[in-house]
Formats: structure tokens, C-alpha cells, sequence
């Protein structure tokens, strides 16, 4: 199944491997593999991690801090949110559809 980003989502991406390369010479490229990882996983199997809210799903990142949010769509994967761990909780449910913002507000 492939996948596609919310357009914020893909600016958290950016933004993060932005962050890690002014941290130390080629740690971005250690976050993109990782992360990249995990969108392949979850393109390949969509069901396989557990629901976070609602429709949401979450896939906790290896060695980053970092958990990628999506939903499955009827012919692909919708990445909502690249999110660091101590981000608020939340703060990524604009990016939902209306009828499963509504949940997000439990949060």
C-alpha cells in the first residue's frame, strides 16, 4: 500500500532531520533511515500497530524519540504526524477528518 503525507506532517519531517543535522554531522541521515523504515513497515502492513485514537494508529520510532500517526485510507496510508514523544498530546488532530477530530478532543 503506499502512503502520503499531510502536508504538516511531511513539515515535522523535514523539520526534525533539520534539527538532528545541526545537532551532529550525519545524525539526520541516521533519523531518515529510521524513519523511512517506518514508513515502509507501515505501508506493508497497515493493521499491525495498535490504534492510538480513534482511526489513528501509532509506530513508535527506533532510537529517536519520535512516533509516526496515521490512518488507513481506502487505497493508502495517510501519514498525519511525525511526532516528537514530548510534543502536547494532541496537538495533530486538526489534521484528521471532522468526524474524528470530535474524539481528539479526550485527549
Amino acid at each position: 500500500m503506499r502512503y502520503e503525507f499531510h502536508p504538516e506532517a511531511l513539515d515535522e519531517y523535514e523539520d526534525a532531520a533539520r534539527y538532528y543535522a545541526s545537532c551532529q554531522d550525519g545524525l539526520e541521515l541516521r533519523f531518515i533511515e529510521h524513519v523511512e523504515r517506518a514508513f515502509r513497515q507501515v505501508s506493508e502492513a497497515p493493521m499491525r500497530w495498535r490504534r492510538f485514537e480513534q482511526d489513528v494508529r501509532r509506530y513508535l520510532v527506533d532510537v529517536f524519540p519520535h512516533a509516526v500517526l496515521y490512518s488507513i485510507e481506502s487505497d493508502y496510508v495517510l501519514i498525519i504526524a511525525v511526532m516528537h514523544l514530548s510534543q502536547e498530546p494532541g496537538y495533530w488532530c486538526h489534521r484528521t477528518e471532522p468526524l474524528r477530530r470530535a474524539a481528539c478532543g479526550n485527549l
